[in-house]
């Protein structure tokens, strides 16, 4: 619902703004470039679906290496002890618990397809002890913040997408966008418990967070002190490694427990296959609606406006060119990723702007689509303060992508 009001919105404004300037400015030229961007952006969507075939086959085959290697299971048992402090109405051993962890650690692994039924198994789980039918539960608003603060490690279908607009390192983005995600995770995580009094302080809690605070502070320290020209190098070695490290990863721990590797590929690959031929229509309609928006200059004045409202403060405003893609984010995954592709394709992948547009789109979720399909999955009216705690942790991942994005790339 939330993307067909801004498919329409883009075309009407667009619309709008381009009778205006045809009216008043004279420009003669402005509907037949939005034609032309329709045209354009149409070629484009398809072309870029075609071109994401190999790539999502090859990528979803290895997730189901892992996936059939029980890494899912790994990754349930390191952080089983951190959850159970997390949601401490949900009784031990029940079932939400491991359906909570396994949704996590596919979202981690950007499992999206598994991350999903998960996840509404997991809240379907938690309303069985909801003692207010309607109303969401403090365990259901934790779980749900933590869903919608972005938290990944491998954002998988960013870097494809990267790697199909031809970009020299597609991964280059993986550590900041990693870094961004832990920011808007971690802002999540607090703005709820404060709310529902959590002792941030518990020693296990403490240990797991000071740890992981710990490194990723200890990333941004290392990246601040070495000289700019050898960030985006180091950067580009150490995201490479860590990529190729989890698919040999995959692969062992697949060979250990005896899994038919090359058959679970192939069944992986098959479903990448008919997930890139699927979204073609999708990523056609939302393309073409943003290029409209952006060839009738709307898109134009947008920036401009924002822009000179950040310079008017004194502050570089060279991200601003990026931000659409954070905008959108929170309210449709589809016209983020839209939005993205379409900032890579004018600016170029590898620019700063294209690069800041790509942690942007990994460092947030997409808040109000998570909120209505999650709570409307169990029939929950009363979502408390979800909204908030959601939006105040893409806000801290926009604003961490903005700092980090100008110490890797500018």
């Amino acid at each position: 619902m939330v993307l067909n009001y801004i498919w329409i919105a883009f075309f009407l404004i667009a619309f709008l703004v381009a009778s205006i300037k045809l009216i008043f400015l004279g420009d003669a030229e402005v509907f037949p470039r939005i034609i032309e961007m329709t045209f354009d952006m149409a070629k484009t969507g398809f072309e870029l679906s075609i071109y994401l075939t190999g790539i999502m086959a090859f990528w979803l085959g290895i997730m189901r290496i892992g996936e059939k290697g029980g890494i899912i299971r790994v990754f349930s048992r390191l952080v089983g002890p951190f959850f159970s402090r997390l949601f401490p109405e949900i009784p031990k051993d029940h079932p939400a618990t491991s359906s909570m962890i396994m949704n996590f650690s596919a979202n981690m692994l950007g499992l999206d397809n598994a991350a999903t039924p998960l996840g509404l198994k997991t809240m379907k789980e938690m309303q069985e002890i909801n003692p207010k039918k309607d109303t969401a539960s403090n365990s259901q608003i934790m779980f749900l913040v933590l869903n919608t603060s972005g938290l990944s490690i491998i954002p998988l279908t960013i870097l494809i997408d990267r790697s199909v607009v031809g970009a020299t390192n597609p991964t280059d983005v993986f550590i900041p966008i990693m870094l961004a995600t832990f920011f808007s995770t971690l802002a999540g995580l607090i703005a709820v418990s404060i709310y529902q009094k959590i002792n941030l302080f518990d020693k296990v809690i403490l240990s797991y967070l000071g740890g992981i605070t710990l490194f990723m502070t200890g990333v941004i320290v290392y990246f601040s002190l070495i000289p700019q020209e050898q960030i985006a190098e180091t950067s580009n070695v150490a995201s490479t490694f860590i990529i190729f490290t989890v698919i040999i990863s995959f692969v062992f721990l697949a060979m250990i427990k005896k899994v038919n590797i090359y058959e679970a590929f192939i069944d992986g690959a098959k479903e990448g296959f008919g997930i890139a031929i699927k979204i073609i229509p999708y990523l056609v309609a939302i393309l073409v609606a943003i290029g409209v928006f952006r060839a009738s200059g709307a898109m134009d004045y947008v920036v401009k406006i924002i822009s000179s409202s950040i310079s008017f403060f004194g502050i570089n405003a060279d991200f601003v060119e990026a931000l659409p893609t954070a905008l959108m984010k929170p309210l449709s995954g589809s016209a983020a990723r839209g939005m993205n592709l379409e900032i890579m394709k004018t600016y170029g992948p590898d620019a700063f702007v294209g690069r800041l547009s790509s942690i942007f789109r990994g460092a947030t979720e997409t808040t109000f689509y998570i909120i209505a399909v999650y709570f409307g999955s169990v029939n929950i009216k009363k979502t408390r303060y979800a909204v908030t705690a959601g939006l105040i942790a893409d806000a801290a991942g926009i604003i961490a992508g903005i700092f980090i994005g100008y110490l890797f790339f500018h």
